[in-house]
């Protein structure tokens, strides 16, 4: 190969220098994008903000999902430490029976009806025991007939003994009867007695004031001290009263907050129907045994002064007071 090929294929000396100002820019670029980045990667004041707030956000189905249970419990500023719901009940519910199988001949009352003490509800037929009171009142008459003969007898025979026309077994036989008779007499007038008793049986009376929550039969339906129809189970009831005066709110209370409510206790009342009416009350009952399977304590609390606005059955809200 000559020299002058050679020499064709050298780099000149000004073609092996690089382009400075592309490598400037280069640099320039780079360095821009690294502030960009370190600026909106550095942490800033109100990044703590927007963390608290995306937290909250989070949990807020969670506090949604517990303010909808039933059991609210948290310290407020009125001095409840519990806010529970219920359903307002009566304190005794009296359901009326009958005491034997008998036909309703009469029912005075229907529901809703408010009865007072001692007020005839229901009467039953009662034709069967009246023929049976005239039958054993006529039995009574007869022994008492028959005391009255053995008396007489008995005062001729000490007479006749007296005399000594009659001897001592005569006089112990009349005796006998004597008492036989009066003892007939004494048994009479106890089946007398049961009958009449059954007499007043057939008149069903209301033993309270109150008002009437169910009628559950009518007139000539025969009824019993034990049935099975309806859809309530076995019932012995004809009516079903009970004192509108005397209500509480049954409360399941969740076991967790069980230490907040004491016997006694202080408590707010509000009708869910009319949550501007407030009553007043106290704990009155805490069941002994709790629901396994609902994990809650049953409590009841009784409301002072109910008046026409509170309804068996409603649900009403109960606030339990600090001590």
């Amino acid at each position: 190969m000559d020299a002058e090929k050679l020499k064709s294929l050298q780099i000149k000396p000004e073609a092996r220098a690089r382009p400075q100002r592309s490598l400037w820019l280069i640099f320039v670029t780079v360095i821009l994008l690294t502030g960009v980045f370190a600026y909106y990667a550095w942490p800033k004041k109100g990044d703590d903000r927007r963390l608290i707030g995306v937290d909250k956000a989070k949990s807020a189905p969670q506090a949604n999902d517990t303010a909808s249970s039933t059991n609210r419990s948290a310290a407020k500023a009125d001095g409840s430490v519990l806010t529970v719901s219920g359903y307002i009940i009566t304190r005794e519910r009296i359901e009326l029976s009958p005491r034997f199988l008998g036909v309703v001949k009469w029912i005075g009352v229907k529901k809703g009806d408010s009865v007072t003490n001692g007020q005839v509800v229901v009467l039953l037929d009662d034709a069967e025991y009246k023929a049976r009171l005239q039958e054993v009142e006529g039995r009574l008459a007869n022994a008492r007939a028959a005391v009255t003969k053995s008396e007489l007898d008995y005062e001729r025979t000490k007479k006749l003994i007296a005399d000594l026309i009659e001897t001592q077994e005569r006089e112990d036989d009349v005796r006998l009867r004597l008492e036989a008779a009066r003892a007939t007499v004494k048994e009479t007038q106890g089946a007398l007695e049961l009958i009449r008793t059954y007499l007043e049986w057939t008149v069903i009376r209301s033993p309270i004031d109150g008002v009437v929550l169910e009628k559950l039969v009518d007139a000539n339906e025969l009824v019993t001290p034990q049935s099975f129809g309806g859809n309530r189970g076995p019932s012995t009831a004809v009516v079903a009263v009970a004192d509108p005066k005397d209500l509480q709110v049954e409360i399941d209370l969740n076991e967790a907050d069980l230490a907040k409510v004491f016997l006694k206790q202080e408590c707010r009342i509000s009708p869910e129907a009319y949550p501007d009416k407030v009553y007043k009350g106290h704990v009155a009952e805490i069941a002994p045994e709790a629901n396994r399977q609902k994990g809650t304590l049953q409590v009841k609390v009784q409301i002072r002064e109910p008046d026409r606005f509170l309804t068996p059955e409603l649900s009403a809200k109960v606030d339990f007071l600090a001590r």
